[in-house]
């Protein structure tokens, strides 16, 4: 599906609105059984956030490869990594450091008699461009997400509680969200005194307000961590993994910890323990925010987590006034229907049109971070003409998406009532961790009829009847099919016996999906399905 763009429309990027926000009331709720482990973080109540991890299928984000380039597509502007992957990792140009090369230099063995290292890569229209077979180092942004490999980047980044440590770079950053001037001077100055020669600083959002003591101790550690990645990176043969980024639960804590979360509490004992170790050398004032639910009732049922988890595999969600949203996915988007359903408004159309599309801006918002879906995202609002109603729309969507810790961007309303936005991938979202495609459909969602089934076996009939003189089979179907034929539509299967003159028993084969059928001749108790599929 292609969607047009009004080159009029301005994208809207996240940013911090100067008017002060309500404050947000967050807990997390960690649950934790041997087969995974997740973590559902509530907001006022309501919740924001559910992040799966499965010990077969661990959080990447983060990991650190020592690889080698598989091949390169100038066309693409881009290489292709072997990280010991089954695909290998898709790395953009845009993604190469400028002095990638200089970096792998670092740990490079071999040089010609001059000292100069050997050349690693070439240039292609002013970018630097790896060579086939080179070693490099890089860094997981994306998952791999249906038969694309992980994307990836030689940007390396370690991130701490409070600062982000950028080898091979020289820049100080500061958090976009910490508006107050003094403070950015302050957290500038200690960024400048700590920083080490060919290495950047980022400090983030939590470091506001945080002494020099604690956020020199988050660097000291992140040192140390480097140092030990060096170590590996110089002994490892590719493809290797150098470095592995803490699992989800400590990385939820590490990003998301904040003074407004009001606690956080696991059913786990021995993850309760580790994160209690954790927090209190990370940040002791905040530990006795930790708790330890110990009930026999499931935690997530005990705060009504559970129903609010199962609701995010239904395409429809209600709205509070009887409309609906209806989300479907596809290869390249996913869309967003909004429908009045059962709304019955006493104004006329255009101020009914309006409201329940205001109504559905923040829940189409929570949607997409909750089911935590990226990539292009197209909602259908309910028409309306009036171009005053159509910019409430979008500035309501685009302050909503503010909220949202994913980056995004949001496009006014078209003519048509439809509004783009893109939002943040890094992996497979919600609905693709938690199922599988459909083996019966296809991922299509939906099955042949029964008509349609019955006239593919009156056509394999007739295609039988050509070469084979069978007289007695014996139809096998789905057992919900065979009560259909036999009970609500017994003429379909009498119409054929006297149309082609044969007796046909229709029996229970459970095995069968309601697409399929297969048909033995009684006379040999012979499988001749396949005979006469077309």
């Amino acid at each position: 599906m292609a969607v047009l763009q009004n080159k009029n429309r301005t994208p809207y990027k996240n940013k911090r609105y100067s008017k002060p926000r309500k404050p947000v009331k967050k807990e997390i709720f960690i649950n934790e059984t041997r087969n995974e482990t997740r973590i559902a973080i509530t907001e006022n109540g309501q919740l924001a956030e559910i992040l799966l991890e499965r010990p077969e299928n661990t959080r990447m984000v983060g990991d650190i490869f020592k690889g080698t380039v598989a091949r390169v597509n100038p066309g693409m502007r881009a290489a292709f990594i072997d990280i010991g992957f089954d695909h290998d990792g898709f790395l953009h140009f845009s993604d190469i450091n400028e002095s990638v090369h200089d970096f792998m230099d670092l740990f490079e063995s071999e040089y010609d008699e001059d000292s100069t290292p050997k050349s690693r890569g070439t240039t292609f229209r002013g970018e630097w461009m790896p060579k086939p077979g080179q070693e490099i180092i890089v860094q997981i942004t994306k998952e791999p997400i249906h038969d694309k490999g992980p994307r990836v980047t030689t940007h390396i980044s370690l991130p701490g509680r409070f600062i982000v440590l950028v080898p091979n770079d020289k820049q100080i950053g500061i958090s976009r969200k910490i508006s107050n001037f003094q403070e950015k001077r302050r957290l500038q100055k200690i960024a400048r005194n700590l920083k080490p020669d060919d290495f950047g600083l980022i400090l983030r959002t939590v470091a506001l307000g945080k002494s020099a003591e604690m956020i020199e101790n988050d660097f000291n550690s992140l040192m140390s961590n480097w140092k030990i990645i060096e170590k590996e990176i110089k002994s490892a043969v590719p493809p290797a993994i150098v470095y592995k980024d803490m699992e989800m639960a400590f990385s939820v804590i590490r990003d998301l910890l904040t003074e407004d979360v009001g606690k956080i509490v696991t059913d786990s004992k021995k993850l309760y323990r580790k994160l209690g170790s954790y927090l209190k050398n990370l940040s002791p004032h905040l530990l006795e925010k930790l708790q330890y639910y110990n009930d026999p009732v499931p935690i997530f049922d005990a705060f009504n987590i559970e129903p609010e988890i199962e609701k995010t595999q239904h395409r429809k969600v209600w709205l509070k006034s009887g409309g609906y949203l209806i989300i479907d996915h596809t290869e390249a988007l996913v869309t967003v229907d909004i429908n009045s359903g059962r709304y019955q408004g006493k104004k006329e159309h255009e101020l009914n049109s309006l409201k329940i599309n205001l109504e559905a801006v923040p829940e189409v918002a929570r949607q997409l971070r909750l089911r935590d879906i990226g990539g292009l995202v197209v909602v259908d609002f309910i028409d309306m003409d009036d171009e005053k109603n159509r910019k409430s729309v979008y500035v309501s969507m685009r302050k909503e998406m503010a909220k949202d810790r994913a980056r995004s961007k949001v496009f006014e309303l078209s003519e048509l009532g439809l509004m783009e936005m893109t939002r943040q991938r890094i992996g497979p979202g919600l609905l693709y961790r938690v199922s599988d495609v459909c083996p019966i459909c296809d991922g299509l969602g939906r099955v042949i009829s029964k008509d349609t089934l019955m006239n593919k076996i009156e056509r394999w009939i007739m295609r039988m009847k050509i070469e084979n003189t069978e007289r007695r089979l014996i139809l096998n179907l789905h057992p919900d099919v065979a009560f259909h034929f036999t009970e609500n539509s017994r003429e379909s299967i009498r119409r054929l016996m006297w149309k082609y003159w044969v007796k046909i028993d229709v029996k229970n084969d459970a095995e069968l999906s309601m697409n399929e059928f297969k048909i033995i001749s009684k006379k040999s108790g012979e499988d001749i399905t396949e005979q006469f599929i077309s």
